[in-house]
């Protein structure tokens, strides 16, 4: 368990990275669960890309892990509008079983990033 808590930062900040490249190099993909009120779909995307890579380099960075947790927890928190869209939009039963599925994962993921900030060595 110790050595999961003492991973936990590093993973955190990889899966932030690893997404956000993944907004960057794929936006289209993710262009379709953008909220409708949002105009610019395109520009979320990418702004929300380049905020996921500069909160997982702050996550991976001791220095400024306790912030960067703090602001992950908030983005994802602001990034569930999103998610919500793509459950209401989603096709087939699988489709939406997958998206509502997802739904509760922000609970865990807010609370991964909170455990962050509280860490020791955070």
């Amino acid at each position: 368990m110790t050595r999961l808590r003492s991973a936990s930062p590093y993973l955190l900040g990889a899966l932030l990275v690893g997404a956000g490249v993944l907004h960057l190099l794929r936006p289209a993909s993710f262009e379709t669960i953008v909220p409708s009120f949002l105009p610019s779909p395109r520009t979320w995307v990418l702004a929300s890309g380049v905020v996921e890579i500069v909160c997982g380099a702050a996550v991976l960075a001791p220095r400024t892990r306790r912030r960067g947790a703090m602001v992950t927890a908030l983005l994802f928190v602001a990034v569930f509008p999103a998610n919500l869209q793509m459950a209401l939009d989603a096709h087939g039963v699988l489709g939406r079983t997958i998206a509502y599925g997802r739904l509760p994962m922000q609970v865990p993921l807010v609370l991964w990033a909170l455990q962050v900030r509280r860490s020791r060595r955070g």
